[in-house]
């Protein structure tokens, strides 16, 4: 069974950095994508980061240059590495994983595993 266990969300001041974990567990396939996506208050979720098999990321317009995602495959954890945050950016974050995108056209990466979320808030 897959499980995904997001760590890391704290509460910061703006402009501070904050990194995120998200450790998989309960599959093991190499072809595989992952992202990270985030719901703010009173928002809709919106994907930030993710990050393919082919390790090639894509990243939302307000966090680039600002937010890294990279994985650790020996490790399976997934990381996103924010800086510069701004109250913007407050929301709880989720980790997604979707085993299929090898087989999909597009680029899309469509998470059909799900972590519970690590909560960000910052603070202006």
């Amino acid at each position: 069974e897959v499980h995904l266990e997001e760590s890391g969300g704290d509460s910061v001041q703006a402009g501070e950095p904050l990194t995120l974990s998200c450790k998989s567990t309960g599959y093991h396939y190499s072809q595989s994508c992952m992202a990270w996506v985030r719901q703010g208050p009173g928002k809709e979720r919106e994907e930030v980061a993710s990050i393919r098999y082919d390790s090639t990321t894509e990243y939302e317009d307000a966090v680039k240059g600002r937010f890294t995602i990279s994985l650790d495959n020996v490790n399976r954890t997934l990381y996103l590495q924010m800086n510069s945050l701004t109250p913007e950016d407050t929301g709880m974050y989720y980790c997604g994983l979707d085993l299929m995108c090898w087989a999909r056209e597009t680029r899309e990466v469509v998470p059909t595993h799900w972590g519970q979320g690590t909560q960000v808030t910052v603070s202006s």
